[in-house]
């Protein structure tokens, strides 16, 4: 599975698109051609994380394919915004629209239904981010078991030698929470089996960005409680713990939502990043292009589709991961030892809750819960 990487500027779209002609056949109709549009939740293409994954698969897949893509970006982080742009790719002629990110929800629920015609693809929005509404035909969502990459994640870290953690997520949604609560119960596992000791340190910055308030914060967990490695779990709030994480010798840090190896390493130094969290933005992204191509969007309309595991051979194809070929495997954690982890998952032999309405239960670690940073 070929992963990609989840925004400043007005609400006009910011690559001009070809004049459209109105759609007369909804895009879903076999045969029918389609064009695409992406909308940024509240951030931008370059977050290293939600939105760019989506635009660059998007954006791959129409180039491969001949189709019109344009990209809108709200002109700020609110409900009326993101039906601004959906509105403006309507009226600009675009039949597919791919929307990353649970705040997309009350978005679906106020334009899927008047704009029965379109087609939306939803990713991390879920049933309970719509409330009471019941999803139409036109309207796909996807969503990951994040708890199960979480874990994996905390699992690696602490058979790799590390035994203070740290999870800083960006905000409290049900997205960052699982890739958490399953991080902690990876390093309560592995500190299990290892019979050590093991602490984590649990905070979100309450943003989906890094500052200079982020960035002292990480500074604290580095510098002075001697944190090893944290977990960046919120988009560009990764650039804070980058930053702090560089000054300090040996200090690691884990990407989220795609493998952030190649942007972290560059940015703050080689080998920095121990592994990444990684869900299947893109693969879902070409898959559902490819299927609405195909004429087959009915077996997908009015859907909330849980994506996770699928193959308990082959870690790569799966829609949640950590990656085979830039995670610091070591003599404590190898590629093998990898495989299996996930073999036993998949089997069932290793369960992982997704229950977020209370905290892990743990028997071998202490969590510090701290809150929120701002």
């Amino acid at each position: 599975m070929s992963l990609s990487l989840v925004a400043c500027g007005g609400s006009k779209a910011e690559e001009k698109p070809a004049e459209q002609p109105a759609q007369e056949q909804p895009a879903e109709a076999e045969g029918a051609d389609f064009s695409v549009a992406m909308i940024t939740d509240y951030g931008d293409i370059t977050d290293q994380s939600f939105n760019q994954t989506t635009y660059e698969a998007c954006k791959a897949y129409c180039d491969a394919n001949g189709v019109d893509f344009n990209y809108y970006k709200p002109a700020g982080d609110s409900t009326a915004e993101r039906v601004a742009m959906v509105e403006k790719a309507v009226d600009e002629g675009y039949t597919v629209i791919v929307m990353p990110g649970f705040a997309f929800a009350e978005t679906i629920t106020e334009v899927a239904d008047e704009y029965s015609d379109v087609t939306f693809v939803a990713l991390d929005v879920s049933e309970g981010d719509l409330g009471d509404y019941t999803l139409p035909s036109n309207v796909y969502c996807a969503v990951y078991q994040e708890e199960l990459c979480g874990y994996m994640a905390g699992y690696a870290a602490v058979k790799l030698g590390y035994t203070h953690l740290g999870f800083l997520g960006g905000m409290a949604v049900p997205a960052v929470v699982r890739f958490g609560y399953g991080y902690v119960q990876g390093v309560d596992a592995a500190a299990g089996e290892l019979g050590v000791d093991a602490t984590v340190e649990y905070a979100y910055g309450n943003q989906f960005f890094g500052d200079p308030d982020i960035t002292a914060y990480a500074d604290n967990w580095y510098q002075t409680l001697g944190v090893e490695v944290v977990f960046a779990c919120g988009g560009g709030i990764c650039t804070s713990v980058g930053e702090a994480a560089a000054k300090v010798d040996g200090a690691k840090v884990i990407g989220v939502d795609v493998d952030q190896s190649g942007n972290l390493d560059a940015a703050y130094g080689e080998g920095i990043t121990l592994t990444s969290a990684m869900k299947g933005l893109a693969p879902t992204v070409q898959h559902m292009l490819s299927e609405i191509a195909a004429g087959n969007w009915d077996n997908y309309g009015g859907k909330v589709e849980t994506l996770g595991l699928v193959s308990g051979d082959d870690p790569e194809v799966n829609y949640v991961q950590i990656p085979m070929d830039t995670t610091l495997f070591g003599d404590g954690f190898t590629q093998d030892d990898y495989k299996a982890l996930v073999k036993d998952m998949f089997d069932g032999k290793i369960t992982v809750s997704d229950d977020i309405t209370v905290e892990p239960a743990v028997s071998n670690i202490t969590v510090n819960y701290l809150g929120n940073v701002k």
